[in-house]
């Protein structure tokens, strides 16, 4: 069933102790809490070291049966000068466990250096070393392009070609790009600010509401990943909790 799924990155944020755990939800059970006020949660740790299956198998356990994770892939991965030559980083990533969040695995997020500039060949052979299957579950691929070359129409006609997403953001230090590209939309959201309770105005937050719905509507599956991600990232539940109150 398509829908609009919201979010934060993580649940270990030391300053959500006070602005968004209640007292006396122990660390341990802090994402069983988070899950259970968002529907979606982007895991950002396996972009730094490779998790375990015995990791994403706890993770499935602690949170509700339509919960749905994004998962950043490792930056061994992506962050290197040819991204064609990524395919023995990409399979240690995928055999990593991904498999024991069943269904609970939702995309895929793989996030290129700011440095990274587009390059149609390197690129492709990027794409086509991304796996179309996890056992039988068909994955889900966002790009995560953050170089102004990405801006163009070549670029998009080849992501779209290959039917990868492209990470729409309003971040003020990366390139805004705003093209579907995949048949889902996943945005990243970067610009919340901390003299705001709810990390953006409520008008603000109307037009994101109103914007998701447009995505939906955009989006071949119609499904669409919204996550509050950086800026004022104590205000990232907040703002989250209060966009899905729209919704």
């Amino acid at each position: 069933m398509a829908q609009v799924r919201v979010g934060i990155g993580g649940w270990d944020f030391a300053p959500w102790r006070e602005t968004f755990y209640p007292k006396g939800v122990p660390q341990k059970k802090a994402l069983e809490y988070a899950s259970r006020q968002v529907s979606s949660i982007e895991i950002n740790g396996t972009f730094y070291r490779t998790a375990k299956p015995e990791h994403f198998a706890a993770w499935a356990a602690q949170t509700p049966d339509d919960f749905v994770f994004s998962v950043k892939a490792s930056r061994y991965a992506t962050n290197r000068k040819v991204l064609a030559e990524a395919g023995e980083s990409i399979a240690r990533f995928m055999g990593s466990g991904l498999d024991e969040l069943g269904g609970k695995l939702g995309p895929i997020l793989w996030q290129l250096a700011a440095t990274k500039q587009f390059d149609p060949d390197d690129l492709q052979a990027f794409f086509q070393l991304l796996p179309a299957r996890l056992g039988t579950r068909k994955l889900r691929h966002v790009l995560d392009a953050r170089h102004p070359s990405f801006l163009c129409d070549d670029y998009y006609k080849l992501a779209r070609k290959h039917k990868i997403a492209t990470v729409i953001t309003d971040s003020p230090k990366y390139p805004n790009l705003t093209e579907i590209t995949g048949e889902f939309v996943y945005a990243r959201l970067m610009n919340a600010r901390s003299e705001q309770e709810t990390g953006y105005t409520k008008a603000e937050l109307q037009q994101w509401a109103a914007q998701a719905h447009q995505w939906q509507q955009g989006a071949k599956s119609g499904d669409a990943y919204l996550y509050f991600i950086n800026g004022a990232k104590e205000r990232a539940p907040a703002a989250a909790l209060h966009l899905l109150a729209l919704l």
